[in-house]
C-alpha cells in the first residue's frame, strides 16, 4: 500500500480568534476550531446545556407505560444487546428503574444462538419469565418480528434504541430512538446507554410533577453518568456537544473515586489509575474487556460487573473478563494474519472493498479484525466467519465518506435473496449470508463500492493539526491535552513538525524509541510497533504523551507516521 499522505486541518481563524477572545487559550482555540466548535458554549461541558428529552418522539408514550408498570409492579424485563454499550444500558436501565421502584430483570442470550436484537426466540425465552413489558436497550428498531411475537404472547415492548431504523418500524407505540423517522431531538449521535440515561431523566422528572418525589428526596441519577461515558465512548458514536458533556461528567466522577465498584475493578486488573482515568480508558481499556465477554460467551458476565456494588465481586468478574479479553486478543491475531495472507495476495490496486472468509475463523471476532483491515488497507472491509447451519456471520467497518449500511442496503435492492439479514451504522454494519453465496455477495459489494468510492476516499491520510509551538511544550500542556475528552469525530490532536533524529534504537522487539532535536530542544519519542529505520531528517505527526518511569511523569512524543522530510520539501 503507499505512503498515508500529510494534510493539515482547517481551522476557522475567525472562529478560533472569538474564541481566544473569550478566554479560551490559542492551542485549544485552534484545535476547537478545526473540530466544529465554533462557540464558547460548544466547548462547554455544563450539564445545564443538555437539551431536553421533551423532544424525543415517543417520550411521553414510553415514560407512561413505564410509570403504568411502576403502579401495578408488573414484572418488567430488559433484553440487551451484547456489546459494551448494550452492557452499560442495561445497567442503567436495571439501577435506575429499580430505584424509581420498578420490578425489573433482565436476560442476554448468547447471541451465536438466539441472533442478534429482539428475535422471536428471544421473545419466547423471555416468557418464561413472565413479564408484562419487555424494555430493549440498545436494540430493537429493526425487530418487526420479535416485536410482533411480543404482541402474540400479549407483552408490551418498549424499545430504546439508537439504530438506524429499516424502511418498516416495529408494531409498538413506545419507540424512543433520536434516529427514527421525525424525531427533532437535535443530537443524532447518542449511544443506546445515552438513550436509556434520557429515558430515566424523563420518567424522573414527570414523576416529579406527579408529587411522587414530593416528601421523599427524587432518586439521584449522576452516578449513573460513568456508566453512560464508558458505554458512548465504547461504541464509537460521534462525541458531538452533546456526548462529550455526558463523557466528561462521567469522567469527573471516576476521577472523584464516585465510579461503580465495577469500573474501578476493571481499571485496577488493566494497572490503570481511576484517578487519572481518560476517554482512552473507556475505548481501548475498559471496553474491550467488556465486550470480551459478548464476543467469546455472552455480556452477562459483563453486566454483572457493572450492577454489583460489592467490590470484591467486581474484582473477581473483572479479573474473568480480563482473561476473556486475553483470549480474544489471541484469536484476533491468529485471523488477523490468515487474513492480510488471503489480502496481499490477492488484492489489486484497484480494488475498492475487502471481503473475506475462512471456515476456522471465531464469529465474534469478526468485527475486530474487520477494522483491523480497514486501518492497514484503508478500504471497507467485511470479515465473515461460520454461524448457524450453512450461514456465515459478517462485521464490516468503513471509511470516511462511505455509508457502510447504505451500501448494504444497496447490495439488498439490487440482490433481493442475496442477504438473510443486515443493520448498523455509516461505519459499521453486521450482515448474514449463506456460505453458498459468498462469493456473489463479495462481487456485489466490491460493485457498489466501485460506483460510491472515489480514488481520493481511498487515499490514506493523516490529519494533522499543524505545527506544534515548542514554547508550549511542558507538563501542563501536555497534561490538559492528555485530560480532555477526544474520540470519535471528535479527534485526539495530531502535530506535524521537521525533526533531526539523534538517536534511534528497537526497544522490546517492535517498538522503535528515539531521541529527536528541533532547534535548540531535545524530545523524547517512540513509534509503536514499527522497526524501521528512520531517515536522518524526518517530518513527523505526533502526539504528545505523559509517560511515567519509576514514579516520575514525563511528556514524550508518540510518532504516528514519519516521512523523509527531503521528500516531502
Amino acid at each position: 500500500m503507499p505512503s498515508p499522505t500529510l494534510h493539515r486541518r482547517a481551522a476557522n481563524t475567525e472562529v478560533a480568534a472569538s474564541l481566544e477572545a473569550h478566554g479560551i487559550s490559542p492551542l485549544f482555540a485552534r484545535l476547537y476550531a478545526s473540530r466544529g466548535i465554533v462557540s464558547t458554549e460548544d466547548a462547554s461541558f455544563k450539564l445545564s446545556l443538555l437539551p431536553s428529552p421533551n423532544s424525543m418522539k415517543g417520550i411521553d408514550a414510553v415514560v407512561e407505560r413505564l410509570i403504568l408498570a411502576i403502579e401495578k409492579q408488573e414484572q418488567m424485563l430488559i433484553v440487551a444487546d451484547y456489546d459494551a454499550d448494550g452492557a452499560t444500558a442495561c445497567a442503567i436501565g436495571l439501577r435506575g428503574l429499580r430505584r424509581m421502584g420498578a420490578k425489573i430483570g433482565y436476560i442476554v442470550p448468547n447471541r451465536f444462538e438466539y441472533g442478534y436484537g429482539l428475535t422471536p426466540e428471544i421473545v419466547d425465552l423471555a416468557a418464561k419469565e413472565n413479564p408484562r413489558v419487555i424494555l430493549t436497550v440498545d436494540n430493537g428498531i429493526a425487530s418487526v418480528d420479535g416485536v410482533a411475537r411480543a404482541r402474540e404472547l400479549g407483552i408490551d415492548v418498549v424499545v430504546t434504541d439508537h439504530h438506524l431504523p429499516g424502511d418498516t418500524l416495529p408494531d409498538t407505540p413506545t419507540i424512543v430512538n433520536p434516529n427514527q423517522p421525525g424525531c427533532t431531538f437535535p443530537s443524532k449521535a447518542l449511544a443506546g446507554c445515552g438513550v436509556m440515561f434520557y429515558v430515566l431523566l424523563a420518567l424522573r422528572a414527570r414523576l416529579r410533577e406527579r408529587g411522587v418525589y414530593s416528601i421523599e428526596p427524587q432518586p439521584d441519577l449522576n452516578d449513573l453518568l460513568s456508566l453512560v461515558a464508558l458505554g458512548t465512548v465504547a461504541d464509537v458514536v460521534p462525541l458531538d456537544a452533546l456526548n462529550r458533556r455526558l463523557v466528561e461528567a462521567g469522567l469527573r466522577r471516576i476521577r472523584d473515586g464516585k465510579a461503580q465498584p465495577g469500573i474501578n475493578a476493571l481499571l485496577e486488573v488493566a494497572a490503570r489509575s481511576a484517578s487519572k482515568a481518560t476517554a482512552y480508558d473507556f475505548g481501548f481499556i475498559l471496553g474491550p474487556r467488556i465486550n470480551a465477554a459478548g464476543r467469546l460467551d455472552d455480556i452477562s458476565l459483563g453486566i454483572e460487573c457493572l450492577l454489583t456494588d460489592d467490590a470484591a465481586r467486581a474484582l473477581e468478574i473483572a479479573a474473568q473478563l480480563d482473561q476473556l479479553n486475553r483470549e480474544r486478543r489471541s484469536i484476533e491475531a491468529g485471523m488477523r494474519d490468515e487474513a492480510d495472507h488471503m489480502i496481499r495476495a490477492e488484492i489489486t490496486p484497484d480494488q475498492r472493498a475487502i471481503v473475506v472468509m475462512d471456515s476456522t475463523w471465531h464469529q465474534g471476532v469478526v468485527g475486530i479484525v474487520a477494522g483491523r483491515l480497514r486501518e492497514t488497507y484503508h478500504r471497507p472491509s467485511i470479515v465473515f466467519a461460520p454461524g448457524e447451519g450453512t450461514e456465515l456471520k459478517g462485521s464490516g467497518r468503513s471509511i470516511p465518506g462511505f455509508h457502510l449500511r447504505d451500501a448494504l442496503d444497496l447490495v439488498s435492492k439490487r440482490h433481493p435473496q442475496l442477504m438473510r439479514k443486515f443493520g448498523g451504522h455509516a461505519m459499521a454494519a453486521g450482515v448474514t449470508i449463506t456460505n453458498a453465496n459468498f462469493a456473489l455477495f463479495a462481487k456485489a459489494f466490491e460493485a457498489v463500492a466501485s460506483e460510491l468510492l472515489t480514488p481520493a476516499m481511498l487515499e490514506q491520510r493523516v490529519e494533522s493539526d499543524g505545527s506544534f509551538n515548542a514554547e508550549d511544550f511542558d507538563f501542563e500542556t501536555a497534561a490538559a491535552l492528555h485530560n480532555h475528552v477526544w474520540g470519535q469525530a471528535f479527534p485526539p490532536p495530531l502535530f506535524d513538525d521537521e525533526f533531526t533524529v539523534v538517536d534511534a534504537r528497537i526497544v522490546a522487539l517492535k517498538h522503535t524509541k528515539l531521541r529527536l532535536k528541533r532547534g535548540a530542544r531535545f524530545f523524547d519519542a517512540i513509534r509503536f510497533n514499527c522497526t524501521e529505520a528512520p531517515p536522518g531528517q524526518l517530518r513527523a505527526a505526533y502526539k504528545l504523551s505523559l509517560s511515567e518511569w519509576q514514579g516520575e511523569q514525563r511528556v514524550e512524543l508518540i510518532i504516528e507516521h514519519w516521512w523523509d522530510a527531503a521528500e516531502l520539501a
